[in-house]
């Protein structure tokens, strides 16, 4: 991953919540408009997510409107084409170039979730037209970002934290003073999903089935109705669902294809959801039932935390298994349909499940509350903006203690909800 060079752009990678502002005028005017922005908010394909997009769309063009304005370009990436990385931000830095460099002084980067007081925007903008170096970045938060560039003697532009660009909760007592905020809370759109609704399989071997599988037991495994494991061995105490497929050391791709196919064929055609796990995955199924309450069965859903593999250059995105990967029956239906499958029982299951759906034209869909590694491995900041749904393995953690601090049920959940259900009615 690199900079542009200087003739275009300098890019800063977030690893927080995306919000970015590129400064791309080549005569920087003495006062920003509303025209001279261009809006990109980081949608998704999936129908819960573009509604989303097309919600912030509409508020934006509506404060727009209000105040006599001529209407900034709001983009929605999901509509774009020939972007398939286009959520790393880097694929569309050469076209916004061509298209936005001589018109535009902004491109404005935001998640579908990010709201914005525009009247508050400009008169932050404005305080750089006078000073602000040619095509520098604004970021919103100075501790959470990482700078790359194509020349290895330059360190790239000076980033300018600016205290209007809020993560705080859009009823923080700050929110008078913000130009932008962020929704931090676990989506809820209705009743969450009931339990026989979800069913977890859980990947496992033999060498783990005394020290990964008790750990199941003693967390998360409570929350769920329909769970099984799956080894290389029939154990009948755990009890383990021998498949046939032997344990390889990574990969695991023969096996997980061997757990679709069996949820297709031999579990009840009634459940709609399918979430693999590792055993040394912890999750919370009390959040991820009120998270699915916002997806739609009958369409394809793959879903996880998304990573990337050759974006930009032919490549796809997958959903890393690690975190949980959540399927909808249908998405399965189509996969195994399609006749895709593992070239070796050791291929890497992720990375091919990602690269069967590319091939379909079925988009993965990114959550970020998934999480492929443990808590300590991410800055506090960037949880502290997050109720999260998995985190993944064991190593030189206690899992129980991980469990219980950060994914179990609590009093306060239920409280959560009923305070977004009252958010969500106010917007």
């Amino acid at each position: 991953m690199s900079c542009f060079s200087p003739s275009k752009f300098s890019l800063a990678v977030v690893r927080n919540l995306s919000l970015i502002l590129f400064s791309l005028n080549i005569f920087i005017s003495l006062f920003t408009e509303l025209q001279e922005i261009v809006f990109v908010i980081q949608s998704q394909s999936n129908s819960f997510h573009s509604k989303r997009a097309e919600d912030l769309e509409r508020n934006i063009l509506k404060q727009a409107e209000e105040l006599g304005k001529e209407l900034p370009r709001v983009l929605l990436i999901h509509q774009m084409d020939r972007h398939d990385g286009a959520w790393t931000i880097l694929p569309l830095m050469q076209d916004f170039s061509a298209s936005y460099g001589r018109n535009s002084s902004w491109i404005f980067f935001c998640e579908e979730d990010t709201r914005i007081q525009i009247v508050k925007l400009l008169e932050t903008l404005r305080r750089f037209d006078n000073y602000l170096p040619l095509h520098d970045v604004i970021e919103w938060d100075s501790s959470s970002f990482y700078c790359f560039s194509s020349n290895p003697t330059r360190n790239g532009p000076h980033l300018t934290p600016v205290p209007e660009f809020c993560t705080d909760d859009l009823n923080s007592y700050k929110a008078v003073h913000c130009a932008t905020m962020f929704s931090n809370f676990l989506p809820v759109c209705g009743d969450p999903v009931k339990k026989e609704d979800i069913f977890v399989a859980v990947k496992t071997c033999r060498k783990f089935h005394r020290d990964r599988i008790p750990i199941v037991k003693q967390t998360w495994e409570g929350e769920a109705t329909l769970v099984e494991y799956y080894s290389d061995y029939a154990e009948t105490s755990i009890p383990t669902i021998d498949l046939g497929v032997p344990n390889t050391e990574r990969g695991h791709c023969g096996k997980t294809f061997a757990i679709l196919e069996r949820f297709l064929n031999h579990s009840s055609s009634k459940t709609p959801w399918l979430v693999i796990v590792d055993d040394d995955t912890l999750i919370s199924i009390f959040r991820l039932r009120r998270l699915l309450s916002c997806y739609d069965p009958n369409e394809p859903v793959f879903l996880g935390e998304r990573y990337g593999y050759g974006l930009g250059t032919g490549g796809y995105s997958y959903i890393t298994g690690g975190g949980g990967m959540v399927f909808s029956r249908e998405a399965i239906q189509k996969l195994l349909a399609s006749k895709c499958q593992c070239y070796s029982n050791d291929a890497p299951d992720d990375m091919v499940l990602g690269m069967c759906f590319s091939g379909l034209g079925i988009p993965i869909t990114h959550c970020p509350l998934f999480h492929q590694a443990r808590p300590m491995d991410y800055p506090k900041d960037y949880l502290a903006h997050q109720i999260p749904i998995s985190f993944h393995k064991h190593w030189n953690v206690d899992p129980v203690k991980v469990y219980f601090t950060w994914l179990a049920p609590k009093m306060e959940d239920s409280f959560t909800e009923k305070k977004q259900r009252r958010i969500r009615e106010d917007l």
